[in-house]
């Protein structure tokens, strides 16, 4: 989807220094207007380094984040919308996607830390196989798969994985409240119960804290995610340049607190520390290619 974005021309001739500090502002949770503010840069124009440099960044995440020697993985989605919400979206657009919902599918290699693969779509079983199958396409060697009780997983797991990995369900069980039903938040967890869907998984490893954990990375660090916000995405595919340059960035250049050195790196797709000029240097060098082709 983002490939066609590469055509888009560069905007104009920002020096490396002064698209590293809107670079640096977008990634640390600032919304374009913010970034506008704080680096004197016009929104159109940050809002095209935003297309173009996430959409080098989907790219190269796509040939990097392959033969993945991960032992255990964890599954999420989490919504959010383009536009409007769907309520609010006009009747001749219901339906349509890239307006109203949008759900982010996210996998989670619970040792290193690092994003294996995500996917934006809808909540359905369509989705749930394309994301499952990208994931296998990656993996090396037999996981122990958890997700929640979403049942799209089912289908999709068994299509891309087959007997080839060992997996549970982790559903969470929760108390009514209708103070939660007006709130963004569920109810009070009164309880979990696992279900072993596949193999011989760990019991002490069926879990999703560490996906559940990256949801709230997301929403920090992509203003887009926020809740209660007027800075949503407008256009879906500011949408996914804005998740595509937020993973590179977690994957590659944000040390975390508990490893102390990058996802990449403890999963040995990196071996040291990006800045976020290298992460540019993938921009200019598909620029470059454009021109030369």
């Amino acid at each position: 989807m983002l490939d066609r974005l590469y055509n888009v021309s560069i905007m104009n001739k920002l020096s490396t220094e002064k698209r590293r500090q809107v670079v640096a502002a977008l990634v640390e949770g600032n919304g374009i207007r913010a970034t506008v503010r704080m680096t004197g840069v016009s929104k159109n124009t940050i809002a095209k380094l935003l297309v173009e440099l996430g959409a080098a960044c989907a790219d190269y995440l796509d040939k990097a984040l392959v033969n993945l020697n991960c032992k255990r993985i964890q599954c999420d989605e989490i919504w959010s919308f383009v536009g409007a919400k769907e309520d609010n979206v006009r009747e001749e657009l219901r339906g349509t996607f890239g307006v109203g919902n949008v759900w982010t599918w996210v996998a989670m290699d619970a040792d290193s830390k690092l994003i294996a693969a995500w996917t934006v779509g809808g909540r359905d079983a369509g989705t749930a196989y394309g994301f499952m199958q990208d994931l296998a396409n990656r993996l090396t060697n037999r996981v122990q798969l958890t997700t929640d009780g979403h049942r799209a997983y089912l289908s999709a797991v068994e299509d891309a994985l087959g007997s080839n990995v060992d997996y549970a369900m982790l559903v969470k069980l929760y108390g009514s409240d209708r103070e939660s039903e007006v709130r963004y938040s569920p109810g009070e967890c009164i309880g979990c119960r696992e279900i072993v869907v596949s193999g011989k998984p760990d019991p002490q490893h069926i879990s999703t804290s560490y996906i559940e954990r990256q949801n709230l990375t997301m929403r920090m660090q992509m203003r887009r995610f926020t809740r209660l916000t007027n800075g949503f995405s407008k256009k879906l595919e500011n949408h996914i340049a804005s998740i595509a340059l937020h993973y590179m960035h977690y994957n590659f250049c944000r040390v975390h607190q508990t490893l102390r050195v990058t996802p990449a790196m403890e999963a040995g797709v990196a071996d040291h520390i990006w800045t976020i000029t290298e992460m540019l240097s993938i921009l200019d060098s598909k620029q470059s290619e454009n021109k030369a082709a």
